[in-house]
């Protein structure tokens, strides 16, 4: 009988005065005003963060050289409520396509002008023992900074 790792997803959650429609735009159209040009996998600097607003559609970074490297692709589109994407991040921190933690982010309206944005990072699991436990623990310490850049973002 084979044992199959599980390891605990990261949940965070916010809430941002903002309509779920800007909260939705400012996270997916907006991601280059507030992702930081520090946190890029590519080999050079990030000029660019973007995301294609499609299903399928990647997430990618343009670098200083010309270079794009991708961070996932977009598994599920359903503006302004949810989106799912892969992380084809490995626990070295470099691009590869072979595996893929996931990441939801749902936008729930409050009322007009309030979004409680969840945060679910998933599936650590699919990069192995010892570097899905890294990968979640990188993340873990690091969605807490990213989303207060986005809020401010969306607040803004």
């Amino acid at each position: 009988m084979t044992k199959t790792i599980q390891i605990a997803p990261v949940n965070k959650t916010l809430v941002v005065k903002a309509s779920q429609a800007k909260a939705f735009d400012v996270f997916t159209n907006g991601i280059d005003r507030w992702w930081p040009k520090s946190h890029g996998i590519g080999s050079t600097p990030v000029v660019q963060s973007i995301i294609e607003p499609r299903l399928g559609g990647r997430w990618y970074t343009r670098h200083a050289d010309g270079s794009e490297a991708v961070v996932g692709h977009m598994r599920v589109w359903e503006p302004p409520h949810r989106i799912v994407f892969g992380w084809e991040i490995n626990a070295s921190w470099k691009p590869d396509s072979t595996v893929s933690s996931e990441v939801e982010v749902r936008f729930i309206a409050m009322d007009q002008n309030t979004t409680r944005v969840e945060l679910e990072h998933r599936n650590f699991e699919n990069l192995g023992k010892e570097g899905g436990e890294k990968m979640r623990s990188d993340v873990n310490g690091g969605w807490p900074g990213l989303l207060e850049l986005y809020k401010q973002a969306a607040e803004a």
